[in-house]
């Protein structure tokens, strides 16, 4: 599943970070230390691999 805005693209690479012991898990917070702790490695992969060009800042909210 690919990342939904750029936002969310930088939080999964943070967490990914942190999951592969890359960067401290200290250092997460809010929806980056949300994902390390409820997905696996492979998901944040996918998420964060999503190509930034064309992706809004953030989600829009409905």
């Amino acid at each position: 599943m690919p990342a939904t805005s750029k936002a969310q693209q930088k939080a999964a690479g943070a967490a990914l970070a942190a999951k592969r012991g890359e960067t401290k898990v200290s250092s997460l917070k809010g929806a980056s230390k949300q994902m390390y702790e409820s997905m696996s490695e492979k998901q944040l992969e996918e998420f964060a691999e999503t190509k930034r060009e064309g992706l809004p800042e953030h989600k829009a909210k409905h």
